[in-house]
């Protein structure tokens, strides 16, 4: 059988009213060739119709690599189930994605779970079982008493229900069949086999495949090259070719947005660290500078997007990876690369000099275990109950992404953002905090938007410690309620905190102890020179 198509004869015999999944993160991994066909079909013909898609992640920046942007069409899509949503302004069209005007405009039934249970639930259907069960996300926007992950009006079903097993209530996800997986590896042979030799992330290709053909689906892969049979070692080969019907070649495909192809992301050769680009001195990275105080050797930190990410470029810049002391921080995010340098932006997701690489539904594995200790993740709203929400705010509707898993399960976590947002600026002078112009938006706020966590409940059940750090005040998370334990220098606290805040601190430091003046050093030389 010839299994070489190219990508518009791969989507030629999709059918209306099919389940499509599609894998990828951000830009990486993504199959963009296919979906860009799929999208393309449907406007030139009108069909298929009224497609259920299924990405477990996002899927594409719907910037350079559009991914599920491609197929984000009224009539196309009936229906999408995502852990997560893309929501950037592009810059050079000025414009947000079209999937969040569908979403906005309640144009198709929109769903949104948490990854770890988009990954998961993949097992599920491959093992044909009747469903997934999970304690995570109990009592959050996933829960369907608080709405179910559904994020427009038009999403009806229930796709999540709560069930009770020996009396404890349990999240229960039903499986249904997935019909077409479209996939993205680095090379295949003429007989399907697949490798991921030159990605920096697998996420849930693997998974998809099994779950489309125990449905009696079809996987269709986009890969970079064809090799020749028998040429790699089967240690190599992550996917048995039995499993793959159709292999789209692009041998143009972009690592990401902006990377056209870089070794060091997938360990192919070594970075020097001293040419990786500091973070430039802004609010996060004060905040990211005052987060660093708190990662501790030896323990294994996960990095969410967003203004935490900085973290581990500002540790490279001290000088605390210096020759092999990087691996005494070991770090992660919820996609699945270990070790070297967490990567912050559009870049998120692989890390730079990786040492070890796990697929997604693995990485929660090890999330949903309770192994990544320490996590730093960032914020946008939290509310006087001691909710914090990332999920859904204002026009922004991103979902949780692995947020949800990772708050749940770790031991220390950090919630980090500016203090208001929407136009915020801010600058240091001699040592000092300065607001230029205050955001428009408060983010301590009386009730939030979408419950993604309750961390007084995580403090008062499950023990955890939790900071919120902002780049004018940090607070610990106490189980009745927030204490103000920092303030920077050069900060007034009633005008410029409390009355900034819908709801006081339960209890302010007293003395309150500055932050420390080296996190708003404009750069490392300065920062040494004043300690």
């Amino acid at each position: 059988m010839q299994k070489i198509v190219t990508a518009e004869e791969a989507v030629a015999n999709i059918k209306s009213g099919a389940t499509v999944a599609s894998a990828g993160v951000i830009g990486w991994v993504t199959p963009d060739a296919i979906l860009k066909a799929l999208g393309a079909r449907f406007e030139k013909t009108g069909s298929p119709g009224d497609l259920t898609f299924y990405f477990p992640c996002g899927t594409g920046d719907a910037m350079g690599i559009k991914g599920m942007d491609h197929v984000a069409r009224e009539g196309l899509m009936k229906r999408i189930v995502s852990g997560s949503y893309i929501n950037p302004v592009d810059p050079q069209t000025g414009k947000r994605p079209e999937l969040m005007r569908l979403i906005r405009e309640n144009r198709v039934e929109a769903y949104s779970w948490p990854i770890g249970a988009s990954m998961h639930w993949l097992r599920e259907v491959a093992r044909k079982s009747p469903g997934y069960i999970t304690r995570v996300g109990l009592g959050t926007y996933a829960d369907p008493r608080l709405g179910g992950g559904k994020f427009t009006e038009k999403a009806k079903d229930d796709l999540i229900r709560v069930i009770e097993i020996d009396g404890e209530e349990l999240l229960y996800y039903p499986t249904w069949p997935v019909d077409i997986a479209i996939l993205r590896a680095a090379s295949a042979d003429k007989y399907g086999n697949l490798s991921w030799e030159d990605e920096p992330l697998t996420t849930a290709n693997i998974a998809l495949a099994l779950a489309a053909k125990a449905s009696g689906g079809k996987v269709i892969v986009q890969v970079r090259r064809i090799v020749e049979a028998d040429s790699r070692p089967a240690t190599v080969n992550r996917l048995p070719g039995v499993f793959v019907d159709q292999i789209v070649v692009d041998e143009d495909m972009m690592m990401t947005t902006d990377v056209a192809y870089e070794p060091a992301y997938f360990g192919g050769q070594r970075r020097d660290l001293t040419t990786l680009e500091p973070p430039p001195f802004s609010a996060d990275r004060i905040i990211a500078n005052r987060i660093a105080a708190e990662v501790r050797s030896q323990e294994l930190a996960i990095y969410g997007f967003g203004a935490a990410t900085d973290v581990p470029l500002v540790m490279a810049e001290q000088g605390l990876f210096a020759g092999e002391a990087i691996h005494d921080y070991p770090a992660t995010t919820e996609h699945g690369a270990y070790g070297g340098i967490v990567m912050p932006g559009w870049q998120f997701s692989a890390n730079i000099n990786p040492d070890a690489l796990l697929d997604g539904p693995t990485q929660f594995d090890v999330i949903d275990g309770g192994l990544c200790t320490f996590t730093a993740l960032s914020f946008a709203e939290y509310d006087s109950d001691g909710v914090v929400n990332v999920s859904k705010f204002g026009k922004a509707n991103p979902g949780a992404g692995g947020f949800i898993d990772i708050a749940q399960n770790a031991q220390r976590l950090i919630f980090a953002g500016t203090f208001t947002t929407g136009g915020l600026k801010a600058d240091v002078s001699d040592g000092r905090l300065e607001i230029l112009q205050e955001g428009k938006v408060r983010k301590f706020v009386n009730a939030a938007a979408s419950v993604t966590y309750r961390v007084e409940e995580g403090v008062r059940k499950r023990g955890q410690e939790a900071l919120i750090v902002t780049e004018r005040a940090v607070f610990r998370c106490a189980g009745d309620g927030l204490e103000l334990i920092e303030i920077a220098p050069g900060i007034d606290l009633q005008s410029q905190v409390l009355d900034l805040m819908d709801f006081a601190p339960v209890r302010i430091s007293d003395p309150l102890p500055l932050m420390d003046e080296k996190h708003f050093a404009r750069t490392l030389k300065e920062e040494r020179a004043d300690a």
